[in-house]
């Protein structure tokens, strides 16, 4: 769609031809420099990512790497990026399950015999998958019947990565790397406590005070849930994968992409929505796009795919707000006006 817009200049008039996407775009780029260089109610500490058909609409950082040397961050850095990691987690067991290794509704006990709680025998991997399995302690009876609640967490994402180990012969960490290498995605890799790898520090900020998290709650157990470390290209090159059908078969990619369960995230409103296997479905303002979310050890993160236009929204800040009315407060605002200016006529 092209616009004509006229302009005078002096006594002339001069009739120029604007595409339409780049007025989308104008909106939006504006709209995004003041959110992030606004420090009321909460100051934004990332960098911010847009994409549209593989190319870069968007891409600007904000803030500090290191608060105490007063080192900008810049829009490679890489982040923790919490529970974004699951989505990694979630293809493999995919990846493993159309190998024939493993089977999503078979109950976990075949995959995990240690266990010793009699919902070994009930709760399944499909369960871990969209959070629906009712376990909050492997030495306790579950909270609810597997499959009739949802109840977001680590736990399953632990127990996914242990059914990983003990079906494919290989830990979290060597599938994913070997994933992130096949997909030349350089600059992500998986936590490691005995590496100096080149992550940014996470910072909790109260009241735009920033303090730098002194001790990560990461370790070798829990990054199959939230141990992932990237950068806001890289996620965007995942979206492209993952969304595209390039990391599965049509019969697992159509299993991936459709909801299973449903769960209310204050990002995306107050009304409960689709989620699947660690994806959202969301639908706002008329428009269906994919989401997913993290939030911890001094991180916070959030990636959109609008698959409507082919456009990928990824934020990354290593600062998260102590006060809980502030989570994820930036990263809604942005995502709003990227949608915004997608669905204004």
């Amino acid at each position: 769609m092209i616009t004509k817009k006229l302009f005078f200049t002096g006594a002339f008039a001069v009739l120029l031809s604007i595409p339409f996407a780049a007025q989308k775009k104008e909106t939006y780029t504006h709209k995004i420099d003041s959110i992030i260089t606004a420090s009321s109610p909460i100051a934004f500490n990332g960098v911010v990512l847009v994409t549209q058909k593989g190319k870069i609409q968007y891409l600007k950082s904000n803030g500090y790497k290191d608060f105490e040397k007063k080192i900008p961050l810049k829009t490679d850095d890489q982040f923790e990026i919490m529970s974004n990691s699951k989505q990694v987690t979630a293809v493999l067991i995919l990846q493993a399950a159309e190998q024939g290794k493993l089977n999503l509704h078979t109950p976990i006990r075949k995959y995990l015999p240690s266990l010793t709680q009699s919902w070994a025998d009930t709760v399944t991997i499909h369960h871990l998958l969209n959070h629906t399995h009712g376990i909050t302690d492997i030495n306790k009876p579950t909270a609810f019947k597997a499959g009739s609640q949802f109840k977001y967490g680590n736990l399953s994402y632990m127990l996914l990565g242990e059914i990983l180990k003990n079906t494919t012969g290989k830990n979290f960490t060597e599938l994913a790397t070997s994933l992130f290498k096949k997909l030349k995605m350089d600059k992500t890799l998986v936590y490691n406590a005995k590496n100096n790898q080149p992550v940014v520090p996470g910072y909790m900020n109260e009241n735009n005070q920033f303090e730098k998290v002194k001790q990560s709650f990461l370790n070798d157990d829990i990054v199959s849930a939230a141990g992932v470390i990237s950068t806001v290209q890289n996620l965007a090159k995942w979206d492209d994968e993952l969304f595209k059908g390039k990391l599965l078969s049509p019969e697992f990619q159509k299993q991936i992409l459709t909801p299973s369960t449903s769960s209310q995230h204050n990002v995306f409103g107050k009304e409960s929505m689709g989620f699947g296997y660690n994806i959202r479905f969301i639908k706002e303002a008329g428009l269906d796009y994919f989401a997913v979310t993290g939030l911890g050890d001094g991180f916070t993160c959030l990636n959109v795919y609008f698959p409507s236009t082919d456009t990928t929204l990824v934020i990354l800040e290593n600062q998260m707000p102590e006060k809980s009315e502030y989570w994820s407060f930036k990263e809604a605002s942005i995502k709003n006006a990227v949608l915004k200016a997608m669905t204004s006529k």
